[in-house]
């Protein structure tokens, strides 16, 4: 079964998913968040996911941010639509940033490189990476 992960925006929701043997995060696409369950319905059908891990924005200070409540809502209804999987909550304070280096400095064309659907889906992979690396077996 895979894991997947959500870097949740207002107008982009960035996924990302592991392999079966959840080894390795690899970024999927973005989803526009009307569309989101939709999305989730089709793509479980294809592909057994175990675990949700969803990006949790906080302040430098550790508090909630200003778009936190979105994704108190969409963690709410992830649980109540899919109560068989897990949802895990990860703090991705510095995601958006570390994409956005990491991407500028992979050699891409700059109008490639500043497309936002790209960090999005970069900062649900390093979302969905740094889940992978908190996990003790």
């Amino acid at each position: 079964m895979r894991i997947m992960a959500f870097d949740y925006g207002t107008k982009r929701i960035g996924i990302a998913v592991t392999d079966p043997l959840q080894i390795i995060a690899t970024s999927l696409t973005t989803v526009h968040p009307e569309k989101i369950w939709e999305f989730l319905v089709n793509y479980i059908q294809q592909e057994p996911v175990e675990t949700f891990v969803v990006g949790k924005p906080l302040q430098m200070d550790g508090t909630a941010s200003e778009s936190g409540q979105y994704v108190v809502g969409f963690v709410r209804r992830l649980k109540k639509t899919y109560p068989g999987i897990n949802v895990v909550e990860i703090d991705e304070r510095f995601t958006s940033k570390i994409a956005s280096n990491a991407i500028s400095q992979s050699g891409m064309k700059k109008g490639k490189r500043q497309q936002k659907e790209l960090i999005d889906t970069v900062s649900a992979t390093l979302i969905l990476q740094t889940y992978l690396e908190s996990r003790t077996f």
